[in-house]
């Protein structure tokens, strides 16, 4: 059986830069980030049951999600959250399943940004990856990115597991709080660790 090693971190910690050093070593990576965007795009699959239970004013002219207002509305209610997740996380479950069968690199990486905040996963995943920074990182970075507010960062990372719980959990970790070289390496010496284990 093929090697899956579960790449998890928080918010604007590197997650999908780090991804992308391993697709360019020839791994195959499935980003549960981008499945998600995918169903909620205008006629994605979970659009309908999106707009049967929160209403017609979630969809954008468009018709994908309108992520500023469900971003809004489900940091002021967990309810919310919660039937977003609902909706999503089977959704999300069962594309990765279907990516991992077309996989054909000697191990593969599943990137998913609350690996430990749900268990969808555990029977899939054999390793986890932590991708680490200090928090100040993580807030300039997911400023510059998204172009949230301090506050709304900090609200996000505070419905994410800590960061100590994060890196009891992990079985390898990368610290991304120097430059390039120094990340690339780190995902090198994996990549070398990964093909072994395989």
């Amino acid at each position: 059986m093929t090697l899956i090693v579960g790449l998890t971190g928080g918010i604007g910690s590197g997650k999908s830069t780090v991804g992308q050093y391993f697709v360019d070593l020839g791994i195959d990576v499935i980003d549960t980030d981008v499945i998600a965007r995918m169903l909620t795009e205008p006629g994605g699959l979970a659009i309908n049951s999106i707009k049967n239970s929160f209403g017609q004013a979630m969809i954008a002219a468009d018709g994908s999600l309108n992520r500023e207002k469900m971003r809004n509305l489900i940091f002021s209610d967990n309810n919310y959250k919660l039937a977003l997740e609902n909706i999503l996380h089977p959704l999300i479950l069962t594309e990765t399943l279907q990516q991992i069968r077309k996989a054909l690199s000697p191990y593969i990486i599943i990137a998913i940004p609350l690996l430990f905040e749900t268990n969808d996963y555990d029977k899939i995943i054999q390793r986890t990856l932590v991708i680490d920074c200090e928090e100040k990182q993580q807030i300039l970075r997911t400023m510059e990115r998204s172009k949230l507010s301090e506050d709304q960062v900090k609200a996000i990372i505070a419905t994410q597991i800590s960061r100590t719980h994060r890196l009891q959990k992990a079985d390898d970790i990368i610290v991304n709080n120097l430059d390039i070289a120094y990340l690339k390496a780190q995902v090198a010496q994996l990549h070398r660790k990964y093909i072994s284990l395989s």
